[in-house]
């Protein structure tokens, strides 16, 4: 190993996904396994993303990493898993263009820096630490020349957050429980590509970019140790679901991919009222949001949007094609516009072409006010992200969105 101060880079973009069956409950609290599988729709990472440069140099002198700007402590075990894991599959890293290498023995004792971003919400019900914890795992492996796939590197996110394993594929991904107690065989595989089901558009309502009150890690806790509903959905429901919906989405089946996404959302959130002390994660505005939907599916005749939230009051809502959602799109402003001094750039982002299309002057269309119903009393919605099924993570080659400068290794 060269004795000059060299820096090593590499930057990736890792997406977050959205459970449509839900995991919520572990077997193992240390090896993140779950009780249940689970299914989710990974998001376009141009929409919702975590971005996560990582770099190493002899001139460290110990790991470092820094979150959206602010230094965090890495003495968390989740953290220490996922860099003991990484580590240990290391190999040998030549750099001939700048004449480095780095022996698989090396790694052991060189230090890293870590800096990483997410372009939404952290802990507010948005799966932050499923693409935190993704992309870290998947830059280090890139960095350290780790030969492992995407299913063996979801073993390692898993241990860093359960549903970060989820989000080293796009499309739509399952995370099998397994069985094994050293949890090998608890990994995530591809379903379908983020090609196979490319009609459905995804609107995220931020009802509250707030953290949460109850971590889903505690959540989860609780619920194992005191819900007994948890107990028959995990041995009694959840197995017949994950059957019913693999099916509906190898044949693009809105009908039943709605009917089983909105009902695994609503166990869920009944589960987490079935524990003691009951857990809430949505609010007035959710139920709303529910409401609408419901409302808007029977007056269409057929499920048109399905809808479902995670540990958090923000609404994900899956319309079955761009007509429905560009429609929806009207429907939501009309229900929940912005406030006055909000300018429609920062109340709709992602794909805001949806916007551009539903047109936002005159009158609601008499259509859609049927679909929706009275709702005159304007609720409250942070700002709304439109998205679709998106790739899984990437390495960016372009330096400038590097988070760490090349030079130093420190924050930008």
């Amino acid at each position: 190993m060269a004795e000059e101060k060299w820096v090593v880079m590499v930057t990736a973009q890792t997406p977050t996904n959205i459970a449509v069956i839900k995991y919520w409950g572990k077997r193992d609290e240390v090896r993140i396994l779950p009780i249940n599988d689970s299914i989710s729709v990974t998001l376009d990472p141009d929409h919702l993303c975590t971005l996560t440069t990582v770099s190493v140099s002899p001139s460290f002198d110990r790991d470092r990493m820094w979150l959206n700007g602010k230094e965090i402590s890495l003495s968390g075990s989740r953290y220490q898993n996922c860099l003991r894991e990484i580590r240990s599959r290391a190999d040998d890293v030549e750099d001939k263009e700048k004449g480095i290498k780095i022996a698989k023995k090396d790694w052991e004792k060189l230090h890293l820096h870590i800096a990483s971003h997410n372009n939404f919400p952290t802990a507010a019900g948005l799966a932050s630490s499923a693409a935190g914890f993704a992309c870290l795992v998947f830059a280090l492996a890139k960095l350290m020349n780790v030969n492992e796939d995407p299913s063996q590197l979801s073993a390692i996110a898993r241990q860093g957050s359960g549903s970060a394993c989820r989000s080293l594929f796009g499309g739509f991904v399952k995370w099998n429980m397994g069985n094994k107690e050293d949890g090998s065989d608890s990994v995530a595989v591809q379903l379908v590509d983020d090609k196979h089901w490319d009609d459905l558009v995804i609107i995220i309502a931020v009802v509250s970019s707030r953290e949460k009150e109850t971590s889903s890690t505690s959540g989860m806790r609780e619920s194992v140790e005191t819900s007994l509903l948890l107990q028959h959905r995990a041995k009694e429901v959840v197995p017949v679901r994950i059957l019913q919906m693999e099916e509906a989405i190898k044949n693009r089946d809105f009908t039943s991919f709605t009917k089983l996404t909105c009902s695994d959302s609503n166990q869920f959130h009944a589960v987490c009222m079935d524990t003691s002390p009951p857990i809430f994660y949505m609010n007035d505005t959710s139920h709303r949001i529910i409401s609408l939907v419901e409302k808007w599916n029977r007056s269409a005749g057929t499920p048109e949007i399905a809808y479902t939230f995670d540990a958090g009051p923000n609404a994900v809502l899956i319309a079955r094609n761009r007509k429905v959602a560009v429609e929806l799109m009207q429907g939501l402003l009309y229900c929940f516009p912005p406030k006055p001094d909000t300018d429609m750039k920062s109340y709709v982002l992602g794909d805001t072409s949806i916007v551009k299309e539903a047109g936002l002057e005159g009158e609601l269309p008499q259509g859609i006010k049927d679909k929706i119903g009275n709702q005159d009393q304007k609720g409250e919605v942070s700002y709304f992200i439109c998205s679709r099924p998106g790739r899984g993570p990437v390495v960016l080659q372009d330096q400038t969105q590097a988070l760490l400068h090349p030079q130093t290794g420190l924050p930008k």
